[in-house]
């Protein structure tokens, strides 16, 4: 069995398995946090057809991620959870699926959905295999410990790798993923931060404008914003796909659940980087 082995553990979140437990229960007590443990449930509603996840160290974001995950917690476990994240490094092929193995992190293994993955590959001519691409990545490896810590391995998962990030590209990958997740117990989950290294005042402009058209479940106003406004978003694909995937799985609105900036945890506000934990909610 292929392992895909973490490339950020111990850097950007806790390297053993105690350590990142109690990391990540801080994220979920702190202030920019929900204040409290998630109790998570098995049998919920299933109401939540997505999420859009900040991915810098756990430090930064974690408590802001928390918010989402919170959310999931209380709405019932999904079987299968696809995993959009920006390709930060520019290795591999422009939208790269892996279809086998797991990935480690100090939380243990989380199993690849083959046939998910498979079925994606079969919808869309733009998605290719490429491990390369994830390699070092980290924008969907941050998102395994908290999904880890609610569910264990129970759940299976299939990562998409964004260096190709153009609204068409990002659509049909948001109705390949839908198609292949019709009539299953499922989740996407964008990972992406907001405007980076801009001062405080002028990011949370930017980011609301953004966050604005993302909880309008408009992937074309929403990219538009970005570009126009020139907003520093790095995983601005990933989240036009999860709008696009999400409304196909019968969601029909879109709630903020937290946003922060590194200013807000550090107290620079000179220079900094935008969070935002996003959920896109069925009737």
């Amino acid at each position: 069995m292929k392992v895909r082995r973490p490339a950020v553990a111990g850097s950007w979140y806790a390297g053993t398995s105690l350590s990142l437990q109690t990391q990540i229960e801080d994220c979920f007590t702190h202030e920019f946090g929900p204040r409290k443990l998630p109790s998570a449930v098995k049998k919920g509603p299933r109401k939540i057809a997505g999420l859009v996840c900040p991915h810098a160290g756990y430090a930064f974001s974690g408590p802001v991620a928390a918010n989402a995950y919170y959310s999931l917690a209380s709405d019932g476990m999904p079987d299968t959870i696809v995993l959009f994240g920006p390709n930060h490094y520019g290795f591999g092929s422009g939208l790269a699926i892996v279809n086998e193995g797991v990935w480690r992190t100090p939380l243990g293994d989380a199993e690849i959905d083959a046939q998910t993955a498979n079925q994606i590959l079969h919808e869309s001519n733009l998605v290719d295999i490429d491990e390369t691409a994830h390699a070092r990545e980290h924008s969907i490896e941050l998102q395994l410990p908290f999904l880890q810590y609610l569910y264990g391995s129970s759940f299976k998962f299939v990562p998409i790798s964004f260096l190709m990030q153009d609204l068409e590209s990002s659509r049909e990958v948001g109705r390949a993923v839908a198609k292949a997740l019709s009539g299953k117990n499922s989740l996407v989950i964008a990972s992406s931060d907001m405007t980076h290294y801009e001062p405080q005042g002028r990011a949370e402009q930017k980011d609301k404008l953004a966050i604005d058209a993302a909880v309008k479940l408009d992937e074309e106003l929403y990219y538009s914003t970005v570009e126009s406004r020139r907003i520093s978003t790095c995983g601005y694909g990933p989240v036009a796909a999860a709008i696009t995937a999400s409304k196909l799985l019968s969601a029909k609105e879109g709630r903020l659940l937290c946003y922060k900036t590194s200013g807000d945890i550090t107290g620079d506000t000179s220079s900094v980087v935008g969070y935002a934990a996003i959920s896109f909610v069925k009737d």
